[in-house]
């Protein structure tokens, strides 16, 4: 079935810290056509906390700052630390090592050092938008985690093992891609419903997303031939990272 409600909280378990009953029988066959079914709803989750810490008139870039730590604990890093190996794999300049490296647990130089500018550059984004957060927070945590579906569909996977594996195995084209695609347009939708005097604003914005999404996952593809879990981890925090860059483009 396409909504499968054991396979939307498997999803919800492995890209989230949220706590789901063991008793249930989770199906982790293709949980990747939800991820980003379950960015929206972090999205929404930080867009709640982000307007109750509005309410309680917190200062803009410490409430970004608070925002953008809930964001990595609520994913229990899991983005993030594919975002660091994917940083020192490619650091490697011996294509054959990368992988090897990727897979080391130890996190090297160029991984801490995105770890910080990854950081560092949402604190700053976020803090520097001022209206519409919460509609920000929702396209950022829905178009990335839609651009490593695409990746998964498109690219091979690079390793024979690995936490990424399943993901493109149990993959049903184009049903997966799809599904996540309605459910990202519908939010951008919903905004230019509420707003209909920047319908184009919001409508380009939403394409310029995309076309992040999607750019970065090649970029991967091109740089090491094929994805694993790290790339796919990378493409989120990325994506994440140049959106909300994106949304402080004054208009």
């Amino acid at each position: 079935m396409l909504l499968n409600l054991n396979s939307l909280l498997a999803a919800l378990t492995f890209y989230t810290c949220f706590p789901v009953s063991s008793q249930l029988q989770l199906d982790f066959t293709r949980i990747a056509r939800w991820a980003p079914v379950i960015g929206l709803l972090l999205g929404g989750g930080l867009a709640g906390i982000d307007w109750g810490l509005n309410w309680l008139q917190m200062p803009i870039l410490v409430r970004s700052g608070f925002i953008i730590v809930l964001w990595i604990w609520w994913t229990g890093g899991l983005h993030l630390d594919g975002a660091m190996d994917a940083a020192d794999g490619l650091a490697v300049q011996d294509p054959d090592r990368r992988l090897i490296v990727m897979s080391d647990s130890v996190t090297g130089a160029f991984g801490a050092m995105v770890a910080v500018v990854i950081i560092l550059l949402k604190t700053c984004a976020l803090s520097a938008i001022t209206t519409d957060r919460s509609w920000v927070l929702l396209l950022a945590t829905g178009w990335s985690r839609w651009g490593q579906v695409l990746a998964i569909a498109l690219y091979p996977y690079l390793k024979v093992q690995g936490k990424g594996a399943f993901h493109r195995q149990g993959m049903n084209l184009p049903v997966d891609v799809l599904l996540g695609l309605a459910f990202v347009l519908a939010v951008t939708g919903c905004q230019i419903y509420l707003q209909p005097e920047i319908w184009l604003l919001l409508l380009l914005r939403s394409i310029v997303s995309c076309t992040i999404a999607v750019s970065i996952g090649y970029y991967f593809h091109r740089r090491l031939g094929g994805h694993t879990g790290d790339t796919y981890g990378a493409i989120v925090e990325w994506t994440e990272t140049f959106i909300l860059c994106l949304c402080t483009i004054p208009v």
